[in-house]
């Protein structure tokens, strides 16, 4: 029988202790602290914040948080072993996550020990932490593989012996949530909690699947870290339960991203582009028939609101984008090309799209300004150029322009391409008007050999001087059109 989420849902968080076992991950007292406050502001009820018994760091860090009077439950995880435990007393945590292995694998194998010998240690363990003043929360290591006619014995004697609440992991992600749902009613014998590890994907579905069959806590980590594949995602499964399952659950939502980016920063562990809720291209979009419905009403494609976790819509643009979000995207930087102008942007960026660029704010910028001062009607048009370089050749240039209406070639030599293609152009035109190169500057946008290009230069003509600009990802044509452009507008003046 499901039972679908009786009463309040607890959050028990583990990223300092199950997340910092993320190989790689090491974090200091302090750094702990910072995350723990964080969590503690969120709405976090239990942090626990590492392992007593692991070295003198994760001693000093269950001390700094302890004093710190957060406001959550501070944890530690203990072994049934007194040491442990009298170090979390000794350091003035709130309560054990007291973990004892619960499968015939991990009993015979990992510890060489019988049943009998795990109940007689977990309930001595369990007296003992009573005895210090302890919350206990007994869990079952590696309970998904056990027997769970044990897991139930030692759960019913760990709550007979004074266990407040007990936690049943799947240590190695096997539950599915079918037989989660089987198997979760019946140890409800205390306040029950669900650790999932994401092996097989499920940690997420799993966690849900045992709090709407009897559980009342949630162990999670933010940005689902945790060993191999981490651990049930704390900011996925906040917003399922509020938006799927309309559960609220107290948690400070629209603080969710930044409580992701802080434990990236200071884990060192990158949050994956397209990671659910947090993830850079969570609320982003560039095919133009996403983009467009999103402007018009954002519930289209978007199932939750990006201010609700703290985050803001980006509209990237490349080769599926539409005039819908190029415009959207060109009018928020005060931009306000004409529908002809608007048609070449858009023709512009899905060239560099299908080039395999991704258009950055500052190549949008720069196509926008070279496209919306080219005449709508030019004087002068580009049939084709043609230009020939290389160590052993000089070189060359040739040019086919349509002139007034009529089509005229032109072609000449050069130090270099450039400048071959420049003063083939100047010659093509010789005849209407003698037009002279003043100056002429190049900058790419970005970084990389397929960065676009920015070419400025500067024109005369009699006592008239214009600057005039071509982007393009080739030098050598953001140059031409730089210059038919300019040329235009001295022939127009």
């Amino acid at each position: 029988m499901i039972v679908l989420f009786a009463g309040k849902i607890r959050f028990f968080d583990t990223t300092l202790r199950d997340g910092e076992q993320t190989p790689g991950v090491s974090l200091s007292p302090e750094k702990k602290l910072k995350i723990a406050t964080k969590l503690a502001d969120i709405g976090v009820d239990v942090i626990e914040v590492g392992s007593a018994v692991a070295s003198e760091g994760e001693r000093e860090a269950i001390r700094i948080a302890s004093d710190a009077r957060l406001g959550s439950e501070i944890c530690t995880y203990v072994r049934a072993v007194k040491q442990d435990i009298d170090y979390a007393a000794d350091f003035g945590a709130d309560s054990v996550h007291l973990v004892v292995p619960v499968s015939d694998l991990h009993i015979e194998k990992k510890l060489r020990k019988t049943r009998d010998d795990i109940c007689t240690m977990a309930l001595e363990a369990v007296k003992y932490a009573k005895g210090r003043g302890l919350i206990v929360e007994l869990s079952g290591e590696d309970a998904s593989r056990a027997d769970q006619e044990f897991v139930h014995k030692i759960f019913s004697e760990g709550v007979d012996a004074g266990a407040d609440r007990l936690c049943f992991c799947d240590t190695v992600g096997f539950l599915t949530p079918e037989r989660t749902r089987e198997i979760m009613p019946r140890l409800c014998l205390a306040p029950l909690s669900i650790h999932c590890h994401d092996d097989f994907g499920f940690a997420l579905a799993n966690t849900i699947a045992a709090l709407q069959s009897g559980a009342s806590c949630a162990h999670t980590t933010v940005n689902g870290l945790g060993e191999r594949a981490g651990n049930t995602p704390f900011e996925e499964l906040v917003m399922n339960l509020e938006t799927l399952y309309h559960i609220h659950t107290g948690i400070k939502i629209d603080e969710i991203y930044s409580l992701a980016t802080l434990v990236s920063r200071l884990t060192g562990v990158p949050l994956p582009t397209n990671k659910a809720v947090v993830g850079e291209m969570a609320f982003t979009h560039e095919s133009g028939i996403h983009a467009h419905g999103v402007l018009k009403e954002a519930s289209t494609y978007e199932p939750i609101k990006p201010e609700m976790v703290g985050r803001k819509r980006r509209i990237v643009l490349g080769k599926h984008s539409g005039s819908t979000s190029v415009a959207a995207a060109l009018t928020e930087k005060d931009y306000h090309p004409n529908d002809a102008h608007l048609k070449e942007i858009v023709k512009r960026i899905k060239e560099l799209g299908d080039e395999g660029k991704r258009v950055t704010d500052a190549d949008l910028l720069a196509i926008a300004e070279v496209v919306m001062n080219l005449e709508t009607e030019p004087l002068l048009a580009l049939r084709q150029f043609t230009v020939v370089s290389g160590s052993n050749v000089t070189p060359t240039a040739s040019v086919t322009l349509k002139v007034k209406g009529q089509e005229v070639t032109g072609a000449s030599t050069g130090t270099g391409p450039v400048d071959a293609a420049i003063e083939a152009l100047r010659k093509s035109v010789a005849d209407v008007a003698d037009i002279r190169l003043e100056e002429y500057h190049v900058d790419a946008i970005t970084g990389g050999t397929d960065a676009l290009v920015d070419v400025m230069v500067k024109l005369s003509k009699d006592d008239k001087v214009i600057t005039s600009r071509g982007a393009r990802t080739d030098i050598i044509m953001a140059s031409v059109e730089a210059v038919i452009a300019g040329m235009n507008r001295l022939l127009r003046e």
